[in-house]
């Protein structure tokens, strides 16, 4: 059934429209003024007082932490590595399928009510590696209906060589416009040079998923064992293909950023994760002087992507001391560009407001309290929105997903059950000392 939300707000982070109208199935089918508007027996929402957007994309996440939220173990890091070495790494290694398919399905979810509508996810579960990817992209992009684009961080710290095919598996046989597949790679710590020769063998032109200088250790690692810097090493090992993501990218240099930019990959930024673990702030400057393509993501520290918009706004004001060097026009093109790197991967059009995009749209209640114009859209959004951002329908490749701000009982009974999968995995860390 063709369907056409009327009387409402276009924006498409590129083109605003008031008194409007927009007729979609699986793809937008018209958009215009309501004044030019037939009705030819569509199925009508009224978007009176309300704005339609485009679905929202997060750039860099992890799934599996929502088992972490409200867990309570002995935590005293003093440095990243024991961040890792007291949460993350004691966490992710006992997931077994059924942990890592309720873990997808509640973070998945929780993503969809904020509006986000595609992830990219960088997973790891050591018990059981086979099949993760499939399990996440079941609760993920089956049952709760998101784009995704999925990775398994390769590490020295589980079987390399189930690591590596669980990706080449997973990249060669999950290609649509709903889920795709990146070679994952954890960090250049946590990977010898024998494992890293081992991918080249089986990468092929797969672009890469790695952490890279998330903190200074990482990169001090890299320089004392290997002689070089991160970037170099990926590079010398020929990892770097196209349409790559370095996630971090804190605290490298100019020569591998020069690198990252010939190698035409992409970094994804995760602002509130680094101010959480307290691991500094990327150089955003020197990336967009480099023209280096910047995508954001959470890290998996939220469902949420609008606070990272803000997180970094403010970060970056708060790092320059000055309001002027980073303008809203700086986080729009990254957003542009994180569109652009999912309609890349997923050989698809999102993002935008014209005949034959996907009709991946958000509907949220607004009323402007100021004039609101093309020229300062964004500025409503940014302002007055994205702090408490929560549409009230959600639509994914023109099927809706949430309504009325609830999703679907059958999927709402689903997460139900998550609970008894996180207590398993509670009960376990509770023994792991």
């Amino acid at each position: 059934m063709i369907k056409a939300i009327t009387n409402t707000t276009l924006y498409d982070f590129h083109h605003f429209m008031e008194d409007a109208y927009i007729i979609f199935d699986e793809e937008i089918l018209e958009i215009g003024l309501m004044k030019q508007f037939i009705n030819r027996n569509y199925t009508i929402i009224d978007g009176k007082d309300h704005w339609v957007l485009p679905g929202l994309i997060c750039g860099h996440t992890h799934l599996y932490s929502a088992f972490a939220r409200g867990l309570m173990m002995p935590f005293h890091p003093h440095h990243f590595q024991e961040i890792l070495d007291q949460l993350w790494w004691k966490l992710d290694r006992h997931l077994d399928l059924d942990m890592i398919y309720y873990s997808g399905l509640v973070f998945a979810s929780d993503f969809l009510k904020h509006g986000v509508t595609t992830i990219i996810d960088h997973h790891a579960s050591g018990k059981d590696i086979r099949g993760s990817l499939k399990m996440l992209s079941r609760a993920v992009s089956h049952d709760v209906g998101l784009r995704g684009i999925y990775a398994f961080e390769t590490s020295d710290r589980f079987d390399v060589k189930a690591c590596i095919q669980e990706n080449v598996s997973f990249t060669s046989n999950s290609v649509s416009d709903f889920k795709r597949g990146l070679f994952g790679l954890h960090a250049s710590s946590s990977l010898s040079e024998q494992t890293l020769k081992q991918v080249k063998k089986k990468l092929g032109d797969r672009p890469i998923h790695i952490h890279v200088a998330e903190s200074e250790m990482d990169e001090l690692d890299a320089k004392m064992r290997y002689s070089k810097p991160i970037i170099h090493r990926l590079a010398d090992h020929g990892l770097l293909n196209p349409n790559s993501i370095i996630a971090h990218a804190i605290h490298i240099d100019d020569d591998e950023l020069d690198l990252i930019q010939k190698h035409q990959s992409v970094i994804a930024v995760n602002i509130s994760s680094n101010m959480n673990n307290g691991v500094g702030c990327p150089p955003i400057h020197r990336f967009i002087e480099k023209k280096i393509p910047v995508i954001i993501g959470n890290d998996g520290i939220s469902s949420s992507i609008t606070t990272e918009y803000l997180a970094l706004y403010y970060m970056m004001h708060h790092q320059d001391q000055s309001p002027n060097p980073f303008q809203l026009s700086n986080l729009l093109k990254m957003i542009h560009d994180t569109y652009t790197y999912a309609n890349s991967m997923l050989e698809t059009k999102l993002g935008e407001f014209k005949q034959g995009y996907q009709a991946d749209l958000l509907m949220i209640p607004y009323i402007p309290p100021t004039e609101a114009s093309e020229e300062n859209a964004f500025g409503h959004l940014f302002f007055g929105m994205f702090n408490a951002f929560q549409p009230k329908h959600v639509w994914i490749k023109g099927d809706i997903k949430i309504k009325n701000y609830q999703i679907k009982t059958s999927l709402e009974n689903k997460i139900k059950q998550a609970q008894q999968a996180s207590k398993r995995l509670w009960d376990i860390l509770s023994k792991d000392v």
